[in-house]
């Protein structure tokens, strides 16, 4: 007898499970298991669905292992941040004020102002991705025009206007 084999009640509560799901990703790890059901090799099931044979024997043992509640969920992770956006923006508001007065507001103060919310040490990336995410961006005035002449060109200049 098979290890791995899928038998027909589990096969109906897949079935169930792919019409009520709504995220492609686990519609098409069902899709797999319903494949192997039908008696496709791993080869067959994975050509099908555009997957190599490793990965849906890993699937099928994934699913005999867990079940079928542990394979339904999501795994994504996303949204590690230490604080929510309204924090952010809370924390932000006052380096607003300051630019609008027409102070220079520096990252490294931010870094400051955050770390001491946080009351732990954040990497100074963090800091650049969350100005990023909030829409700032860094506005610095020029040292000097580009195109600005040498000086030499300008005191010629100057000499054939006296004239």
């Amino acid at each position: 007898m098979r290890k791995f084999l899928i038998d027909t009640e589990e096969y109906k509560k897949l079935v169930d499970a792919e019409k009520a799901t709504q995220d492609k990703r686990i519609s098409r790890k069902l899709k797999v298991l319903m494949l192997r059901h039908k008696g496709l090799s791993n080869e067959e099931a994975g050509k099908q669905m555009g997957l190599c044979s490793v990965r849906v024997s890993q699937l099928v043992s994934e699913y005999k292992k867990n079940g079928l509640e542990a394979f339904l969920q999501k795994k994504c992770g996303g949204n590690h941040r230490n604080m929510s956006e309204a924090e952010e923006m809370e924390l932000l508001e006052r380096f607003v004020k300051q630019a609008q007065a027409g102070q220079v507001v520096i990252a490294r103060d931010i870094k400051a102002a955050f770390d001491k919310k946080l009351g732990r040490d954040t990497g100074r990336g963090y800091i650049y991705m969350l100005l990023e995410r909030h829409g700032w961006r860094k506005v610095m005035p020029r040292s000097k025009h580009p195109k600005k002449t040498s000086e030499e060109a300008m005191e010629a200049s100057k000499k054939l206007r006296t004239k």
